[in-house]
């Protein structure tokens, strides 16, 4: 019921306007084994790339242990604790092999008026992240800082301000330490046919540059949903999304290079296929 972290701030409408739009071949399988471990693997192609992944999670109460190694020989395991005495408080620890010096320590607290996260890297000169929100579900304004101990300098430094009702939600956010400012609206036209409509503006204050976004999405029928944007650089991508079993989607989407004289390029087709039994 309170404001949630920085991160929810316009997040409905950056979901509208880019989940699930993609241009890549996408294959994401996940099991449940007997003693309540989740395993997952997923394959990733864009271009002549290949990415894969397998991960293990396991949780034990208010204790949670993911483990995910990728093609990149990359292990990383992060170990994550919720409510440890405190209602609302999350600790998340996370350690790469080989990479040690990129490992990261977190914690979130969510309170009915407040929202705040903080997060270190585990090393000598480690950059430090620290973000929080205050207001309630309706309004709610926050702030996002990023330090760098090594350089002593701020690499970050945003602000942000959200209005929420039962079928609107709009948000404003100062971004790149003041260089643009950016304005999103989400609004649900139909709950039924979870009909929406949503539009992002950022403006760029070194350039003077603008970037429009504007996007939909429909439900066919209970398990097929169809979604459409347009972005004033030209690109337009569609998408329709279906879920032929409960949690397991089949998403085919597309993108295209318009301008004025119409087709500039070929069009990018993405596919993407999620298992779970």
């Amino acid at each position: 019921m309170g404001p949630g972290l920085y991160s929810d701030i316009g997040k409905k409408a950056r979901d509208l306007l880019s989940k699930d739009f993609h241009t890549d071949q996408k294959f994401i399988l996940t099991t449940y084994s007997s003693n309540g471990t989740v395993i997952t693997a997923s394959s990733t192609k864009k271009n002549e790339s290949i990415f894969s992944e397998i991960q293990a999670q396991l949780k034990q109460k208010n204790v949670t242990v993911d483990v995910k190694a990728n093609s990149d020989s990359l292990l990383l395991t992060t170990v994550t604790v919720e409510e440890l005495g405190v209602p609302g408080l999350k600790k998340t620890m996370t350690i790469p092999f080989p990479h040690r010096g990129f490992g990261k320590f977190e914690i979130q607290y969510l309170h009915d008026y407040a929202g705040i996260s903080a997060s270190a890297g585990m090393n000598a000169k480690p950059l430090v992240n620290l973000s929080a929100v205050f207001g309630n579900k309706a309004i709610a304004a926050g702030a996002d800082v990023a330090y760098d101990t090594a350089t002593r300098d701020f690499t970050k430094y945003n602000a942000g301000l959200s209005f929420t009702n039962a079928d609107l939600i709009a948000a404003v956010t100062l971004n790149n330490k003041g260089e643009s400012l950016t304005a999103s609206y989400y609004h649900i036209v139909n709950t039924e046919k979870n009909t929406a409509v949503g539009a992002e503006v950022t403006h760029n204050f070194s350039t003077k540059g603008s970037t429009v976004t504007f996007g939909t999405q429909h439900a066919l029928d209970p398990t097929t949903t169809v979604k459409a944007r347009y972005s004033s650089n030209g690109m337009a991508s569609a998408l329709i999304q279906h879920e032929w079993r409960p949690k397991s989607f089949f998403t085919l989407s597309t993108e295209v290079d318009i301008d004025a004289s119409g087709v500039k390029k070929s069009p990018k087709v993405g596919l993407s296929l999620v298992l779970k039994p």
